[in-house]
């Protein structure tokens, strides 16, 4: 009996150890994985298309280059240049190599999202119909300076 409580405790003790592991691999990439979730999980990619297809792709490229102009001012790398896949990169090109991968990895969580791989985890409702009604049942308003409407709820 000995045997097996001690085989258990070495059981427990390894298991501790892998998620101690797991979770200081994970850590220095949560804000990536947070990235991505946002973009997989918390946007409604039916309707952002719709908006990047009525000309919201200007914006989104406008952010693109605005971020890496902002951020190569404010950051610049040490030796004055970065080295990305073996490459010397200058200051601005390295981050808009960065940037760039950010926007590529958003739009493949939108691509996921709407082949359906998501399922219902990223199930959005559709929004209620907009009630145009104002309620205009001659409630103390006049005709909101239309003569015409002022003569014709007169009588």
């Amino acid at each position: 009996m000995d045997a097996v409580l001690s085989s258990l405790l070495q059981l427990v003790t390894a298991v501790w150890q892998l998620l101690i592991a797991l979770i200081f691999l994970v850590t220095p990439w949560t804000p990536l994985i947070g990235y991505l979730a946002f973009w997989l999980f918390a946007v409604d990619w039916v309707k952002f298309r719709l908006v990047l297809i009525r000309g919201g792709i200007i914006g989104v490229l406008l952010i693109v280059f605005m971020t890496t102009l902002v951020w190569g001012l404010i950051a610049p790398p040490p030796g004055d240049y970065h080295n990305i896949f073996g490459l010397h990169l200058s200051n601005f090109v390295g981050k808009f190599v960065y940037v760039a991968a950010l926007t590529v990895m958003m739009f493949l969580c939108g691509s996921v999202q709407l082949s359906g791989l998501c399922g219902s985890w990223a199930q959005f409702p559709e929004d209620a119909p907009a009630d145009d009604h104002h309620g205009h049942d001659d409630h103390g308003h006049d005709a909101h300076g239309d003569a015409d409407h002022a003569v014709a709820h007169a009588h």
